[in-house]
């Protein structure tokens, strides 16, 4: 459901029928250690670490401990390991990437009251966590979990929700878009982008997406009416009309330029591409924050008296609302992000190297045994 001019009461989800209530302590502390994937240090694949016994924390009020099944691969995690971000996890090293999982809920918190052990549940952590999902138990807060669809398996619902949060964030939060708008999704082809499609599809849109030759049938198989090669196409020739909305999740000059030049006046361009951490990580916290900040604002400000649009750094964040109605679409066969290859969690250096190389171009997934 998308109420855009107001807020949605939402009711408690009740216990599902046939499983125990989560007990907490006694679960919990039966688990104090799990196998892991360590990054010690940033660098290539070759600096993570399968360690067998990593320290699980206690629960809070409103975690959830989950046996991981499947934690999918996203560029954030290859961005991290390399560094990206390293004046804020430098000092925290080290850390366990992921932010995807899917599994079963193994202890809760005393405050969680929406979920129970055994059942079935998918989610995603913030891009800040510090312990993320590359491991066989994981910590996340109830407002960051929802009950997995049964017709969805762990690697599916794994590839899911940290793509579909973020494309929730930009079209929900920022834009809000409504039925019969217009969205343009510049590089359509990758996990957020085919997220954005689809949820703009549910929510009654039109949209026309970018992409390499490659992705033009899975494009316009999840429902885009026009899907663009833009290596073979000049993008603003081909495309007809304007937008009330644009998603860039490739974040170049020259997209950013076209995104803005196809907007409606009183649109939204939305990138992912923001450049607070770059800017942290080369001037430090103190000055890189407040620099983005500023960077912010002028180019806010300078395309809003140019272009009359609306400009926008976008990131993921937890969402309830959003994660029920990712949860809804994706049960009904209306939200999928196809799962291009699988490992064994203990070859995450493998699938991290292959994602590095670009020999696999979509969705890795690590099943987790």
């Amino acid at each position: 459901m998308w109420r855009l001019g107001g807020r949605r009461i939402r009711t408690p989800r009740r216990p599902a029928v046939g499983l125990r209530p989560a007990s907490t302590a006694a679960a919990a502390a039966a688990v104090s250690s799990c196998r892991a994937v360590v990054l010690p240090r940033f660098g290539g694949p070759e600096v993570l670490e399968v360690r067998p016994a990593v320290s699980v924390p206690d629960l809070k009020p409103r975690d959830v401990l989950v046996r991981a099944r499947a934690v999918s691969i996203n560029p954030l995690d290859l961005r991290m390991r390399s560094g990206y971000g390293r004046s804020i996890f430098g000092p925290l090293l080290p850390l366990i990437l992921g932010r995807d999982v899917s599994g079963e809920v193994a202890a809760a918190g005393a405050s969680v009251s929406s979920l129970v052990v055994g059942q079935e549940v998918f989610g995603a952590l913030h891009p800040t966590a510090v312990r993320g999902t590359y491991a066989d138990y994981v910590v996340l807060s109830e407002d960051e979990l929802t009950p997995k669809p049964p017709s969805v398996t762990h690697v599916e619902a794994s590839a899911i929700p940290f793509a579909a949060l973020t494309a929730w964030r930009a079209l929900k939060s920022t834009a809000q878009i409504t039925n019969g708008q217009r969205l343009l999704v510049l590089g359509g082809g990758g996990a957020v982008g085919l997220a954005a499609i689809q949820l703009a599809v549910a929510a009654g849109c039109s949209v026309s997406a970018t992409c390499g030759s490659q992705s033009i049938e899975r494009v316009l198989a999840v429902g885009a009416e026009q899907a663009i090669d833009y290596t073979a196409e000049d993008i603003e020739v081909a495309i007809k009309g304007q937008f009330d909305a644009v998603l860039d999740t490739i974040g170049i000059p020259e997209t950013e330029r076209t995104g803005i030049n196809l907007l409606k006046k009183g649109g939204h361009y939305m990138t992912l591409q923001g450049e607070t951490a770059s800017l942290a990580d080369n001037y430090g916290l103190v000055i890189g924050i407040p620099a983005a900040t500023a960077i912010l604002l002028k180019k806010q400000l300078q395309y809003r008296y140019s272009h009359g649009i609306e400009y926008w750094w976008t990131y993921m964040r937890a969402d309830a609302e959003g994660l029920d109605e990712i949860r809804r679409l994706s049960g009904a066969g209306k939200l999928k992000i196809p799962v291009e290859k699988t490992f064994s969690i203990a070859e995450v250096r493998k699938a991290h190297e292959m994602k590095d190389k670009r020999i696999i171009p979509g969705k890795v997934v690590l099943e987790v045994n």
